[in-house]
């Protein structure tokens, strides 16, 4: 009887204690998966039909969203890119592109979002770009 009262306890407790264990983030884990979450659903309405599922761009056309570097490099002008749209030659990956991107009427913290996402999938790992910082940053375009 007291076998069969441990294994229900066990069969009852682990996976509480298993839950706890894996929903234990910190604050800013957590802020950094709400933003990339809200970034990957407003990438897939906005971006994906140009730039690819898996940000790979298309061939001439549209630049790749793969390329660290050119994110790292152009990481405070990428959210007046994606407010005012771009227009004209820019080089991505040793490759020239020329065409245009329309611009996208997303809110600061829709912007952080979508850049959160970009700059953490297809091979980037840049951490979390806060709305402030989106803020802050579109002070400056040019």
């Amino acid at each position: 009887m007291r076998l069969k009262v441990t294994s229900v306890a066990l069969f009852i407790l682990f996976p509480i204690a298993i839950g706890l264990l894996v929903s234990c983030q910190n604050d800013a884990q957590i802020e950094f998966q709400r933003y990339y979450s809200n970034g990957s659903a407003i990438y897939r309405t906005h971006c994906q039909n140009c730039h690819g599922a898996n940000g790979e761009g298309l061939q001439a056309l549209i630049p790749p969203l793969n390329d660290t570097a050119y994110l790292k490099t152009n990481g405070p002008a990428l959210a007046c890119y994606i407010e005012n749209g771009m227009k004209g030659k820019i080089v991505v990956s040793s490759r020239n592109f020329e065409g245009e991107m329309p611009a996208s009427q997303l809110a600061p913290v829709e912007l952080a979002g979508v850049l959160t996402f970009i700059s953490n999938s297809f091979g980037n790992k840049s951490g979390l770009i806060k709305s402030e910082q989106v803020e802050e940053d579109l002070k400056n375009c040019k």
